[in-house]
């Protein structure tokens, strides 16, 4: 039906043209609910995608938590004997223990203290596909050298201009003297606003009440040609229950899970999304709904003269259409330049995906629709006999 109505006169197009200012006041209604919805979306995976991002930068083909574990940001801890009991394994190459806990960082400058994650690895090992980080584990085998986070909160007071200036950088990690000996790119999360990698033998010095027998994360490496996911039930089974046997992306997956339903974070930006919705639907529905009351004696000439209620809800679905391309385009463009500014105030990584941009150009064609579908109620009142 809709690719006949477009090939006869626009008749959808002049209604709306015709009323220039009721139509840019509808495009930009329309386009702030995409706006609205974008932003949300936009933020909350921006913010899920920072949260896992150390997790999909281990080197390991699985990992080794606690099983009571779900994020970072109060990691448990478990036996390190445990990872070693992997190597029991024929297909296991290789494994390293990982200390993580969070710790207080004081900016040089302001000498003020802000919470910092620190990642205590084997120096003599890849810990993380970072290459700016495995270039630098020679750095930190000495006492008190650390790597930092340079995509962190501005707060620490660590720039990459100051740094390359000195070459190192001094400055106290729980009330302990260590030297920033390179930087490396990570960025804040919800765990953190920030990261330091350092040694084990470090870490277990700036955290002294800490056992090394002790660790948060095992990374476990496979020989190659391994079934990573056969190999993984079968450590699962074979270990005690007080261990969890993961993919590097299972893992990332619990974090995800635990900012997303395990606080209200999920539910604020859900709801943000579907207050965007329902504005767009009261918008459209009012623009249509005036433009349907102010033409009723032409609709009704129109059904005088044979053209069925169906024609004429094509013409109303044709106008809501064309109202969420209009609306959408520019809060499409609007959207991108607002992930750039809040981006570089954030330090997360926010930017506009294909997946993203189709869905909320879905739903923007669901909202106006919808609309026209219940504006189409007083189209349907439009009997001639009433109006001549």
């Amino acid at each position: 039906m809709l690719p006949k109505l477009f090939k006869k006169t626009p008749l959808a197009w002049r209604q709306l043209m015709k009323e220039k200012t009721r139509l840019i006041v509808a495009v930009a209604g329309i386009a702030f609910a995409d706006v609205l919805m974008l932003i949300q979306m936009g933020f909350e995976n921006a913010l899920y995608d920072a949260s896992i991002q150390p997790h999909r930068q281990l080197q390991a083909d699985l990992v080794l938590i606690d099983p009571q574990m779900q994020s970072l940001f109060s990691v448990k801890s478990f036996a390190r004997e445990r990872l070693y009991q992997t190597l029991a394994s024929e297909t296991v190459a290789s494994v390293t223990p990982i200390y993580i806990a969070t710790g207080q960082w004081r900016n040089p400058e302001t000498r003020l203290e802000r919470a910092i994650l620190v990642w205590g690895v084997d120096p003599t090992k890849p810990t993380f596909k970072m290459p700016e980080v495995n270039k630098n584990l020679d750095k930190i085998k000495q006492l008190n050298q650390v790597l930092f986070d340079i995509a962190g909160r501005p707060e620490y007071g660590v720039t990459a201009n100051n740094f390359k200036k000195t070459g190192t950088f001094e400055t106290e990690l729980n009330s302990k003297t260590v030297y920033v000996s390179d930087l490396f790119v990570n960025g804040a999360s919800f765990a953190a606003d920030g990261n330091v990698i350092t040694s084990d033998s470090t870490f277990l010095q700036l955290f002294s009440d800490r056992k090394p027998e002790r660790i948060e994360v095992g990374l476990i490496n496979l020989k190659p040609g391994a079934n990573v996911e056969k190999v993984r039930s079968q450590l699962e089974a074979a270990l005690p229950k007080d261990v969890k046997v993961l993919t590097t992306e299972g893992f990332a997956q619990i974090e995800k899970a635990y900012w997303a339903s395990g606080t209200a974070i999920g539910f604020i930006f859900g709801l943000g999304v579907g207050v965007g919705f329902i504005v767009g639907i009261v918008i459209v529905y009012q623009i249509l709904y005036s433009d349907v009351s102010e033409h009723l004696p032409e609709y009704a000439t129109l059904k005088a003269m044979g053209y069925s209620d169906g024609y004429l809800l094509g013409v109303l679905l044709q106008e809501a259409l064309l109202l969420a391309v209009l609306g959408y385009l520019p809060s499409f463009f609007l959207s991108i330049g607002l992930y750039y500014v809040a981006s570089a105030a954030t330090m997360l990584p926010i930017f506009m995906t294909v997946e993203r941009a189709l869905n909320v150009f879905i739903l923007t064609v669901i909202m106006c629709s919808f609309s026209g579908a219940i504006a189409m109620r007083k189209l349907r009142s439009a009997d001639p006999a009433d109006i001549f």
